[in-house]
């Protein structure tokens, strides 16, 4: 399989949340063109992201919404269960441990991780607050696949450090700082400062435009 674009797999992981839509609603086929529509994107565009894969659906009947659901849950590599640890039982790490969609498709909180002696020892539904000390034990016995990182950045990459040197090979980063991985260790980085200044130059760029516009109708 040849390497995609991590906004192609982005797509598809938004194609395959619009077709569990679509099931929910009894939807049995989708165009193309439908999901295009649905996702903000075009038909050519849908096309070429699900031909890096394979050959989908049939011509002037477009996809079957399960086989399509099935084909990308595969891809996403969704097909399986993912053990995963959290670091930091803060804000962050709370509402991260509170997302049902984790579970739903695949990801399973095994373990958590923090070091404020206030937070070590709380019951976290089936789960207890551990001390950052058990990190390497607890991760190489619950065999964890993937950690969530959600620490202050002056401790992420020690923490990072330790989780891959126990075996750790897939990082969810929530601290605003650039890390460093071996190869081999999947790296995925969420800077909700920097989504936030997307947004901040969305709004003031359509504020420019709509001013813009009012000052050229007004000549």
């Amino acid at each position: 399989m040849k390497k995609v674009s991590e906004s192609t797999v982005g797509r598809l992981s938004l194609y395959l949340r619009l077709l569990k839509e679509a099931e929910e609603q009894g939807i049995l086929t989708v165009s193309s063109e439908e999901l295009a529509r649905r996702s903000g994107t075009t038909a050519a565009q849908v096309r070429k992201d699900l031909s890096s894969f394979g050959s989908f659906g049939k011509r002037g009947l477009g996809y079957s919404v399960s086989d399509l659901i099935a084909e990308l849950r595969s891809i996403l590599g969704l097909e399986r269960t993912w053990r995963v640890a959290l670091v930091g039982a803060g804000r962050i790490g709370a509402a991260l441990f509170g997302y049902q969609d984790f579970r739903r498709q695949g990801f399973h909180i095994r373990a958590v991780f923090d070091s404020d002696p206030h937070k070590i020892g709380q019951q976290w539904d089936e789960l207890v607050v551990r001390s950052d000390a058990e990190i390497e034990k607890v991760v190489r016995e619950e065999e964890i696949d993937i950690a969530i990182i959600a620490v202050p950045e002056s401790a992420a990459q020690r923490v990072v450090d330790r989780v891959v040197q126990a075996g750790v090979r897939g990082i969810l980063n929530f601290a605003p700082v650039k890390l460093h991985v071996p190869p081999g260790v999947a790296l995925k980085n969420v800077n909700m400062a920097m989504e936030m200044e997307g947004l901040s130059y969305a709004l003031s760029n359509e504020g420019r435009s709509r001013r813009q516009n009012s000052t050229k109708e007004g000549e």
